[in-house]
């Protein structure tokens, strides 16, 4: 019975279910069949058309209806389309001169309402405590009297926060916000949230083993934050400096013969507390290789490799350094042009030999393409004159395309100090063998006033008021002024420089000098005074020499209240010779290869000057002064070792003798460890004179300083370095010695020892010396603790 039941059933089902099949299929039939017979009965539809015969245009002040109907591309009469009209709203929008746009068709009348953009009334940057507003001014595109615009405010809003992430407040955020005003206008406000800078805590290096991380950091531009925080901006952190200094490192290595170096990654994380970076250079250095051998070829028919080989200054054996190829070959190039071979070119080519950890070099002389210059065009100068910046160039209009001598020109350019950028280029010119050389420019302020105090050990504390200006009227002179006084005494100076006298490598300076002296340690007055024009020149790639004439005039007088018979009587003599003017000339030597020689670590400077004076004065003279100095690396750049030897000679050349304003004395900055006159001949018979005896200075003196400085352990961020010197050296030799028995001028040396720290800090590099003299005589004048303003080599 189940089982029947169930057949059934299901007979049932299947049953009804080839029903509802059946049903179905002939409804999809009967639908598509009475689908195909309406599409074929039914129009399709026409877009909207407009005809308007009217246009009325409201809204619009300071736009001009004429201008607007430009915008909307369609006359009176003509049929528009609903995209077509969209199309016109579209461009009104977009032209950025409208806040609000609608366009009305009202039948045969289209109404175009509008809302034109305000006039900006004034522009200010609030919360700006660290950078002033006039940072901010030169940058901006939004500016009273003109038309407000939303995305120029936005971008001003983006260069102003660069501004910021440049100065290391990479938090920093601003929001442009407008107040409106009457009479359709607005003010413009940025408002600025500065943050804090974030600092570099700690600057540290991977894959460096030939310099430490103390070296390396030296050389980068990014500083570790230290104590001096708050007045060292290098130590904040700033990704164009990064870049920078990979740039930085890479001239480091490969002038020391690291070929191979690779800056291969800079990681920047923040600390714990998000307040600051720990920056990690991740370098590989490989090996240092040096100059194999250095062969100088040539297939031309006109070239002497030899003789261009003769003004090669590269030696085997040197280290390698991308420089020293670079000099050699504009040497040769400049030759070159001297011969009168004009597209000469010299190719460096280099053989590896890993084995030797050598590079041998072979300059190849060829013959490059015909490319003439056909013209020099200098943009951004508004203040320069073109032709200080054409002084820089050695090729001129119509002269052989160089790029060697472009980019030299370039780094000159640079060198000015007068430009924040200079971009050099070269572009093709008119013509497939002419090239247009495009120099652009950004000039930056070259002038400075200093007012401030100034302290120095010969003549004490003081006030110190000076102007200097490097591009005097764009003419790329400079120009200073200086008034420098002291306890008892005053000195005033001004120089004028032309450096393209005659539109030449040649030099013109003017100095004009006068100072007054009333000190007690001299023991008599002294006025000095001088003019002295000259003129500089190149002799050789680092030798330059000087010409000049000058007059001068000299007096020494008595002190007020002066007792006779209280000075040495030498010094009475010359004071009662009176006022001495005088003519004379000079000529003056110079080398210097610190940025040319070859080795890249150290270098020397020499300098030789000889004046003839005192022609229509009673005493002629000839005077000469020498310096030589040169400093050096150690221990992987760890150690700085320096040393200066120094000597001048005063020569009667009419039998008469010389006079204090003209004679040699050592002062603390040729011969540390003793007091301003507190070495060399002193008359020790003076009745009442200054103790322990008027100092009376010699015709001859030497003096040879050497030092050595150090890393102290202390973290460099910090600036602090130390050091131990040396110095030796005499003054001495009399012209006169008539009635001053007590005045011993042989030639004495004297030695000093010391200890120095050195600190560099935002006013400048200070100096703290600590002497012990080993020999002296007993009237000289000790000084064991000196504290200077330090110089640099």
């Amino acid at each position: 019975m189940l089982n029947f039941l169930g057949r059934d059933a299901v007979a049932v089902a299947g049953q009804r279910t080839g029903l509802k099949t059946t049903a179905t299929r002939l409804a999809t039939i009967i639908f598509l069949a009475v689908a195909g017979v309406c599409a074929g009965t039914v129009q399709p539809a026409q877009a909207q058309a407009y005809n308007f015969s009217k246009v009325q245009i409201e809204g619009n002040q300071r736009i001009e209806a004429a201008t607007i109907l430009t915008y909307l591309g369609f006359g009176k009469g003509e049929t528009v389309s609903a995209a077509q009209l969209n199309d016109a709203y579209q461009r009104l929008q977009g032209s950025g001169l409208f806040e609000q746009v609608n366009l009305v068709p009202r039948g045969n009348l289209l109404v175009v309402q509008l809302r034109e953009y305000p006039t900006i009334n004034r522009v200010s940057v609030e919360g700006n405590r660290r950078l002033k507003d006039d940072v901010f001014a030169p940058l901006l595109k939004s500016r009273p009297r003109q038309v407000y615009s939303p995305s120029r405010a936005e971008l001003d809003a983006v260069t102003i926060t660069k501004v910021y992430q440049s100065d290391g407040r990479l938090a920093a955020t601003v929001d442009p916000v407008i107040i409106r005003r009457s009479n359709n206008r607005v003010d413009v406000v940025f408002e600025v949230t500065e943050g804090r800078s974030v600092e570099v805590e700690r600057l540290s290096f991977t894959g460096n083993r030939a310099f430490s991380d103390r070296r390396l950091r030296r050389v980068l531009e990014t500083k570790q934050a230290g104590i001096l925080r708050q007045f060292i901006r290098a130590d904040t952190y700033t990704p164009d400096r990064i870049e920078f200094d990979k740039q930085v490192l890479q001239d480091f290595y490969l002038s020391r013969g690291y070929v191979d170096f690779q800056t291969q990654a800079v990681s920047s994380e923040f600390t714990r507390e998000r307040n600051a970076f720990f920056v990690t250079f991740q370098v590989r250095e490989g090996q240092s290789f040096k100059f194999g051998d250095i062969i100088t070829t040539s297939d031309l028919p006109d070239v002497d490799p030899d003789e261009f080989a003769a003004v090669s200054k590269l030696r085997s054996g040197v280290t390698y350094n991308p420089a020293l190829v670079e000099n050699t070959i504009a040497r040769m190039e400049r030759l070159a042009l001297q011969k009168g071979l004009n597209f000469i070119r010299v190719e460096p080519r280099l053989v590896r030999n890993d084995r030797a950890l050598t590079l041998d070099l072979e300059l190849v002389l060829t013959r490059g393409p015909r490319i003439i210059v056909e013209r020099i065009d200098i943009e951004g100068n508004a203040t320069t004159l073109d032709r200080v910046v054409r002084n820089q160039f050695s090729t001129v209009e119509g002269d052989p395309f160089n790029p060697r001598a472009i980019r030299e020109s370039a780094e000159r350019i640079r060198a000015l100090g007068f430009f924040a950028n200079a971009d050099v280029q070269a572009r093709e010119g008119s013509a497939p063998d002419q090239v247009v050389v495009d120099v652009n420019l950004e000039e930056k302020p070259t002038g400075s006033f200093n007012f401030g105090g100034a302290y120095s050990l010969e003549q004490g504390f003081g006030l110190n008021i000076a102007f200097q200006e490097r591009n005097f009227l764009g003419r790329g002179q400079s120009v200073s002024l200086s008034l420098v006084t002291g306890e008892d005494s005053a000195a005033f100076s001004f120089n004028f420089t032309e450096p393209n006298f005659l539109d030449r490598d040649l030099r013109f300076s003017l100095a004009a000098y006068y100072t007054e002296s009333n000190t007690a340690s001299e023991g008599y007055n002294t006025r000095l005074i001088g003019l002295r024009p000259s003129l500089n020149f190149p002799v050789s790639d680092n030798g330059r020499m000087s010409v000049r004439v000058f007059g001068d005039g000299a007096e020494m007088t008595y002190p007020e209240g002066y007792v006779p018979g209280t000075m040495s009587a030498l010094l009475e003599r010359e004071v009662d010779r009176g006022t001495q003017v005088g003519a004379g000339v000079g000529f003056g030597y110079s080398f210097d290869n610190r940025r040319t020689g070859l080795n890249p670590q150290a270098g020397i400077r020499f300098s030789l000057d000889t004046d003839f004076g005192g022609l229509g004065a009673d005493y002629q003279y000839a005077k000469t002064e020498a310096s030589l100095t040169g400093r050096t690396v150690i221990l992987n750049d760890a150690v700085t070792l320096r040393g200066t030897i120094e000597g001048g000679a005063l020569m009667s050349l009419n039998s008469a003798s010389s006079r204090a304003t003209d004679r040699f004395f050592l002062p603390p900055s040729q011969m540390r460890g003793f007091a301003v006159n507190g070495v060399g001949p002193r008359d020790l018979g003076t009745a009442a004179g200054t103790y322990p005896g008027d100092a009376v200075g010699g015709n001859f003196f030497a003096v040879a300083r050497l030092e050595a400085e150090f890393p102290l352990g202390i973290p460099e961020e910090y600036g602090i370095t130390g050091g131990v010197f040396v110095d030796v050296g005499s003054v001495w030799g009399l012209d006169d010695t008539a009635g001053t028995a007590a005045i011993d001028d042989s030639a004495k040396l004297r030695s000093v020892v010391g200890a120095s720290i050195f600190w560099n800090t935002p006013i400048g590099p200070l100096r703290f010396n600590f002497t012990r003299a080993l020999s002296k005589e007993d009237y000289d004048i000790e000084n064991k603790f000196e504290f200077t303003i330090s110089t640099t080599f």
